[in-house]
């Protein structure tokens, strides 16, 4: 990733089923665009880059295809909540050191600061529930 928020650059490993994928659209986007008017990876149907307009209503289309539409609309950003708390969660499953193991979340999700990390960090039922019982197994030491 080139240029995010902030002008950071980054690393994003990605499952080799999304590398596919995304190679697939990098094709047909090339054959589409030979010569586009912008540099971004994903382009707009004109060749322009993506809007934040046009990035919402494609995951828009692509939630209701995966019928995530029920209850809580589902957005972006919502992704790396869970990606997040879901890494969390496996660390105290896996009974692993996750004080010692948080600052390779903050640098995976782009942080300088931990409590930018923090943020991300919401309390799951299921979060909280894997927390409190490590903390009665292990005497209080979580």
């Amino acid at each position: 990733m080139r240029k995010t928020k902030f002008r950071k650059d980054r690393l994003v490993p990605v499952h080799t089923t999304t590398q596919g994928t995304v190679g697939c659209y990098a094709r047909e986007r090339d054959a589409a665009f030979p010569i586009p008017k912008d540099q971004a990876f994903f382009l707009s149907s004109r060749g322009n880059r993506l809007s934040a307009t046009g990035l919402q209503n494609g995951f828009a289309a692509v939630r209701k295809l995966a019928d995530f539409d029920g209850g809580k609309p589902l957005r972006p950003h919502d992704l790396r909540h869970r990606f997040a708390v879901t890494r969390l969660s496996l660390w105290h499953q896996q009974r692993a050191d996750v004080q010692a193991l948080l600052p390779l979340l903050a640098t995976y999700l782009g942080h300088l600061s931990y409590s930018d990390t923090a943020y991300y960090l919401t309390g799951s039922a299921e979060l909280l529930a894997i927390a409190a019982e490590r903390a009665f197994l292990d005497g209080g030491a979580a």
